[in-house]
């Protein structure tokens, strides 16, 4: 079992960046079907910034490690971010269907991947994966479980965990964090209030594109180990993080938890927990997105509107029909 738990690990990192990019978009009243793309895009990113910071500095000291590191990190953010914005900018100001724009960018993110899965140097990424991703601790005891479990990770690991942290405050403690709320449950109303509706949906993509494009970058560098062939393998997990969104009810918090539970049941096929046939294995495969459609209906019937999505999510928003 112990086994288990830690091979979920760096799915559930995965899983949770997706999510909380989503959440932020979503509290915004976007509804942005792009994130499996933008993930894509992410890995793209972020093994861009590992290759030329290698070509740059190498990976043979910790300063190297460092500055490959950040250039992975800095990419990333730019790529996520970018696709964040060209989905504002088609939604937001061209007025574009949100659901149309965000297949397109999931369809164009992941045929990116597939193509830049080609180009890039393998050995490159496997080589920095093993240095600079996989563990931040220096646990050498593999007999340990516990530290195995808590401590024998990279730092993208821990960093989900903290932006989850952050992210829950934000929209829970500060005043910018309500107003997003506002944004995304009566844009209307919050226009009224004198709250910039387009800013706010602007600046939550964008930020909600920068954080999903980490799963790309964790999945490839710490889940794959720097292999960029299953690249288009993100599309999925894409997909689970955004059922992951009505698993968690919208709250960053509960995304960590429901993450978890996600990553489980997304590699339980895969361990020597159980034992089932190749056909059992694609049915087991199905049950995230069961246990997401059971939640969506359970907090439809039953549940009140602190668990409900944002009343405005997915419809745009003109001033001139206020």
């Amino acid at each position: 079992m112990i086994t288990l738990l830690i091979s979920s690990i760096a799915i559930f990192a995965v899983f949770l960046y997706g999510s909380l990019g989503e959440i932020i978009t979503e509290k915004s009243g976007h509804l942005n079907l792009g994130t499996p793309g933008i993930m894509c895009f992410g890995g793209i990113g972020g093994c861009t910034g590992v290759y030329l910071a290698y070509k740059m500095v190498g990976a043979n000291n910790v300063m190297a490690y460092i500055w490959i590191i950040l250039f992975a990190i800095t990419f990333a953010i730019l790529f996520g971010g970018l696709v964040g914005l060209l989905y504002s900018f088609l939604t937001v100001t061209l007025r574009s269907n949100q659901n149309i724009t965000g297949l397109a960018i999931t369809t164009f993110g992941v045929a990116a991947a597939n193509y830049f899965g080609t180009k890039i140097d393998r050995t490159v990424l496997m080589n920095v994966s093993n240095k600079c991703f996989t563990r931040v601790f220096p646990v050498t005891d593999s007999s340990n479980d516990f530290l195995r479990l808590f401590f024998g990770h990279g730092f993208l690991i821990y960093l989900a965990i903290i932006i989850a942290i952050l992210a829950y405050l934000f929209l829970k403690k500060t005043k910018t964090g309500l107003r997003l709320r506002a944004v995304g449950e009566n844009p209307a109303t919050a226009d009224a209030a004198g709250i910039n509706v387009t800013k706010y949906r602007y600046i939550a993509t964008i930020v909600g594109g920068a954080i999903a494009s980490f799963g790309g970058l964790t999945y490839i560098m710490v889940q794959m180990g720097g292999t960029f062939e299953q690249a288009v393998s993100i599309e999925g997990l894409g997909w689970i993080s955004v059922a992951l969104v009505i698993f968690s009810i919208w709250r960053p918090n509960v995304a960590i938890l429901g993450s978890f539970v996600f990553a489980i049941l997304y590699q339980l096929p895969y361990s020597s927990v159980i034992s089932v046939s190749n056909a059992m294995k694609e049915v087991i495969k199905m049950l995230p997105y069961v246990v997401a459609i059971i939640v969506l209906i359970i907090t439809s019937i039953f549940g009140g509107k602190s668990v409900q999505p944002p009343q405005a999510l997915g419809t745009n928003y003109f001033r001139e029909d206020r």
